[in-house]
C-alpha cells in the first residue's frame, strides 16, 4: 500500500474514533490523530468552538498528549491553563478552543505507542472510572483495527502473488491471516468496528478465489462462529487451540465443528474445511 493510501486510511481510522469518543463520552469536544516522525498529527475534530485546534502537532514528551505518547499511558490534567505537570507549548490552541479539562489516552499496537485520542470540556470536570472507561475502549478498538491490517499487509507483502495468480505460499498466508483477523474479531463487542473488520475479512476471502474456482453456494447457511472455527480449523489448529484462540470452551468448539460438518455434508474436518472453500466460505 503507498504512502499517500496510507495515510488517508489513517485518517479515515481515527475519524471513525474520533466520533465514536464524543459518542461515548460526556466530553464536549474530541480530538485526535496518529504519530508520524515522533509527533503526533490531529486530523480530526469533534464538537470545538473555534478553529484553533486544526492543524495541531504534538511531538514527544510535549504537552500533555505528548506525554501521554512516551509514557504510554493516559494522562489528565483538571485545570489545563495552571498545571505545572505538563509544557504549554500548545496553550495557544488549547487555551484559544477554551478547553479547562483535558484527558489523553494513547493508542497502543503491540505495546508501541501510534496515536492518542483526547476529551475536552471548558469546564473543570472530574474524570472517573466510569467517565474514563469509555475512551480506553475507544483507544483499544483503534489500535486492535490498526494492529489487524498491519499484520494483513505484513503477511501479504512476505508472500507475493506469483505470476498467472497466488502461490500456494501466499494462498497459506492469506488464510493464516484470515483466521487471525476473526479471532480479533470475535473479541470485538462494537458493531461498527465489527463491520469495519468484516470488509475486511471479505477482501482477504476474495483474494484466493479464482474464476470458476469457487462460487457461493446461497443452500448452505453457516453462523459465524462456525466459520470462525472452520477459519482455525483450516490452518491446522487443534480443538485447543481453536477454544484458546477464540475464548470459548473445548467442547463448544467441537458442537460448532460438528454442526458445520453436519451443514456442509462432511465426514472430517478437513472434507469440512474444502466444501466451505468450494461454497466460497472460508478464502
Amino acid at each position: 500500500m503507498g504512502a499517500p493510501s496510507r495515510l488517508r486510511d489513517d485518517a479515515t481510522l481515527v475519524s471513525h474514533a474520533v466520533a465514536e469518543l464524543a459518542r461515548r463520552t460526556h466530553f464536549p469536544v474530541a480530538f485526535g490523530g496518529l504519530e508520524h516522525d515522533g509527533a503526533v498529527h490531529v486530523t480530526t475534530i469533534v464538537g470545538a468552538r473555534t478553529r484553533s485546534i486544526e492543524g495541531l502537532v504534538v511531538h514527544a514528551s510535549r504537552g500533555l498528549g505528548g506525554r501521554a505518547l512516551v509514557e504510554r499511558r493516559p494522562r489528565m490534567t483538571l485545570d489545563y491553563r495552571t498545571s505545572r505537570s505538563i509544557t504549554h507549548d500548545y496553550d495557544r490552541a488549547i487555551l484559544g478552543e477554551g478547553i479547562a479539562t483535558l484527558f489523553a489516552v494513547p493508542v497502543l499496537v503491540s505495546g508501541a505507542a501510534r496515536g492518542v485520542l483526547y476529551c475536552g470540556s471548558w469546564a473543570q470536570s472530574p474524570v472517573g472510572d466510569v467517565e474514563a472507561r469509555p475512551a480506553f475502549d475507544v483507544a483499544g478498538e483503534l489500535g486492535t483495527e490498526l494492529r489487524v491490517r498491519a499484520e494483513v499487509d505484513r503477511r501479504l507483502a512476505a508472500a507475493p502473488p506469483t505470476e498467472g495468480g497466488l502461490g500456494a505460499g501466499a494462498r497459506e498466508e492469506i488464510r493464516e491471516s484470515y483466521a487471525q483477523l476473526r479471532s480479533i474479531a470475535a473479541t470485538i463487542s462494537d458493531d461498527t468496528v465489527r463491520r469495519r473488520l468484516e470488509e475486511v475479512e471479505a477482501r482477504l476471502a476474495a483474494l484466493t478465489g479464482d474464476a470458476g474456482d469457487t462460487a457461493s453456494d446461497p443452500d448452505i447457511h453457516l453462523s459465524r462462529r462456525e466459520i470462525d472455527v472452520l477459519a482455525c480449523a483450516a490452518v491446522g489448529s487443534t480443538n485447543g487451540e481453536i477454544a484458546a484462540s477464540l475464548h470459548l470452551r473445548e467442547t463448544t468448539v467441537k458442537s460448532y465443528l460438528a454442526s458445520a460438518m453436519s451443514k456442509l455434508d462432511a465426514s472430517t474436518r478437513h472434507a469440512a474445511v474444502t466444501r466451505a472453500r468450494r461454497a466460497g466460505l472460508l478464502p
